[in-house]
């Protein structure tokens, strides 16, 4: 059996996303979530919202990790993980009131987060949401100075990291359909972002 990936920040940051989407589900009742990383994300939403059901996806190197978390936890609501990559795959079977990504768009390619966008456009239902949370820019700034150096391991990590400006997915959300909805400030220089698509405004959230 597998030995569960732990990864610490995880930890130290589901309570106040889940703060952010217990506001902002509203009535979702089907969630995608992009990149489930080690899955503790999933196992730990879907066990405070048993009403959602939370569909885990990733690419497939990360999915023995995903299924050693939702295994164990054995919830009737999240399910195992989809191979979604997104340079790769440009559209899922079904469609989602929600979907959710966490500290992904900073360690894609541009290129891999122009493909995020266009996968969500694809799936959302009707005035559905998207929820991204990590690191981003402000009208071309940084917005703190760790938030700077942490741009600055990554570049050296790979040239094709970085911090994203929020000016700069506003434009790849409008172009699939999405328009930003709210801003929530988080712990640890982070933001959850929230676009909405297009739709009756009395829907999901």
């Amino acid at each position: 059996m597998i030995e569960k990936p732990d990864a610490p920040a995880a930890r130290r940051n589901c309570d106040a996303i889940l703060a952010v989407l217990r506001d902002v589900l509203g009535r979702s009742t089907s969630l995608l979530e992009i990149g489930s990383g080690t899955g503790q994300h999933a196992v730990y939403f879907g066990h405070a919202l048993p009403a959602l059901r939370w569909q885990t996806s990733d690419r497939s190197e990360n999915h023995a990790g995903i299924l050693a978390w939702v295994n164990e936890a054995s919830l009737d609501n999240v399910v195992a993980p989809l191979d979604v990559d997104v340079l790769r795959r440009d559209r899922v079977d079904g469609r989602y009131d929600a979907v959710f990504s966490a500290n992904t768009a900073h360690i894609m390619s541009y290129q891999a987060v122009v493909c995020m966008f266009r996968l969500v456009g694809t799936v959302l239902n009707e005035g559905g949401v998207f929820c991204l949370y990590g690191p981003f820019n402000v009208n071309g700034e940084f917005t703190s100075a760790s938030n700077e150096r942490f741009n600055e391991s990554l570049k050296l990590q790979n040239p094709e990291m970085g911090i994203r400006d929020l000016a700069d997915l506003n434009g790849l959300a409008a172009a699939n359909g999405l328009s930003e909805s709210r801003r929530y400030a988080m712990p640890a220089n982070n933001m959850l972002i929230v676009w909405r698509g297009l739709g009756d405004d009395d829907g999901y959230a």
